[in-house]
């Protein structure tokens, strides 16, 4: 770690790349969660009678959630790839390459051929697909949350990085926005033959304008710094497994409660909803926008007090009220009350907009600043596998076996304790690494070529 010089400035805050870079970081997450949210909804409302024909209703769900799984899955590889990437060539370009990974895939879902149409190939296509949004994912956030933090203040890094976090509920309210215009628009009949397509057809858009505004950016002046001095990483990943382990454990457990969380509010309510209470589809849509609505504003003030007060316990606290909010949800929810429903969800997704606010915040700041990138994304994809991915299908295999949600409510309890843990061994954070290499940047941009202080 560089010296800062003694009395040196840190250099002043560009304002307008400041602002274009929150931008570039929040509508690239808004496209990733735009993306997983229309699957997940389209797992749970569309995919088993489309793409999973010829199995009972439980059985389809399972196989849909099964394909929705693959893409927590394929997110290790695009932590390893993409996060390598971007500790060494930098983060704007890495982020370039990851938005028209998962902009792309998810425009051929809408284009996919049913297994009406084409057999078994539709639902083999299908998993090829959300595999290749898995992998840009993997390489996506660690890149997003360092683009808006490193361009910020250091010491008010849990709200810049929250630009990133803002991307789920922004997401999710987009995606469930459009599904329920559609739904509300057309006969289940055409939603299921056609109307369903748009949702992931219309993620272009969002593409386009994510592209616009990434490729205007230069990179992050903390990336320059170290770029300017020669420090990058020869060989990030094997770095990070050989000095940076606890910062890797910290970071991976700190997701887990988090992730499944959000996978009940947003997934597994739509079937509890529909299956067992005998709601509608439009009525727990509606539930999931409003609750989406108020994370708008939850996250980044939930990063915002995380500068303020100390990170991990606001981070642990919202941590213990998500374990044990379930247990309070589903009874209220058992008279299929709708208030009930729209107010649990509201609740549940703000506890958890108190531990994803802070959250880009503190896993980044578990890995030293050479290592960002790679440690970041590591601790992002791999925690997935474990939490997002497969939260949904335990949730499922759990209320079909025991026909009760207490077993769903103790698996949301464990995943808060695994939290915990990660949040007791992590580290609190120290703005100074960042100010180190912004302090000495003036001075390494004047080297001679290939000159690499040290």
């Amino acid at each position: 770690m560089p010296d800062p010089t003694p009395g040196a400035p840190a250099p002043e805050i560009d304002r307008r790349s400041l602002t274009r870079a929150f931008a570039a970081s929040l509508t690239g997450t808004s496209l990733e969660w735009y993306d997983f949210a229309v699957y997940s909804a389209a797992a749970a409302l569309v995919f088993p009678q489309l793409f999973f024909p010829g199995s009972d209703p439980l059985t389809g769900t399972l196989l849909a959630f099964s394909t929705y799984a693959v893409g927590y899955v394929s997110r290790p590889l695009g932590g390893l790839v993409f996060g390598r990437l971007g500790d060494v060539i930098g983060r704007k370009q890495v982020l370039v390459l990851t938005l028209l990974l998962i902009g792309v895939a998810t425009f051929l879902i809408g284009l996919l051929p049913t297994y009406a149409s084409i057999g078994a190939a539709a639902p083999a296509l299908l998993v090829v697909l959300r595999f290749a949004q898995g992998v840009g994912v993997g390489g996506e956030w660690g890149g997003a949350v360092l683009l808006s933090s490193e361009f910020g203040e250091p010491r008010k890094r849990g709200f810049w990085s929250s630009a990133a976090q803002i991307g789920p509920p922004a997401g999710n309210l987009l995606s469930n926005g459009v599904l329920a215009l559609l739904t509300l628009a057309m006969s289940n009949e055409a939603f299921l033959a056609w109307g369903w397509r748009i949702a992931f057809l219309l993620s272009a858009v969002l593409v386009a304008f994510g592209l616009w505004i990434r490729l205007k950016l230069e990179d992050t002046p903390v990336f320059r710094a170290i770029q300017a001095r020669g420090d990058q990483p020869a060989a990030p990943v094997g770095e990070v497994f050989r000095t940076q382990r606890r910062a890797l454990v910290a970071g991976v457990l700190c997701r887990i409660g988090p992730d499944v969380t959000y996978a009940l509010f947003t997934v597994f309510v739509i079937t509890y909803a529909t299956g067992e209470l005998g709601m509608s589809r439009g009525q727990v849509l509606t539930a999931i926008l409003v609750g989406s609505v108020f994370q708008l504003g939850l996250i980044p003030l939930a990063g915002a007090v995380s500068d303020r007060v100390n990170r991990r316990v606001l981070y642990a606290s919202a941590a213990v009220c998500a374990g044990i909010w379930p247990f309070l949800f589903f009874p209220a929810m058992g008279d299929s009350s709708m208030p009930m429903l729209v107010i649990g969800t509201i609740v549940g997704l703000g506890l958890h907009s108190f531990m994803y606010g802070p959250q880009a915040a503190f896993v980044t700041e578990q890995f030293s600043t050479r290592l960002r990138y790679t440690g970041s994304s590591l601790a992002y994809t791999i925690a997935g596998v474990f939490g997002g991915a497969v939260a949904p299908l335990v949730f499922t295999a759990l209320l079909g076996t025991s026909g009760s949600w207490v077993p769903v409510a103790v698996y949301v309890l464990v995943a808060s304790l695994l939290t915990l843990a990660g949040l007791a061994i992590g580290r609190d954070p120290d703005p100074a690494e960042d100010e180190a290499y912004l302090v000495l940047r003036g001075e390494a941009a004047v080297m001679p070529p290939g000159t690499a202080a040290r």
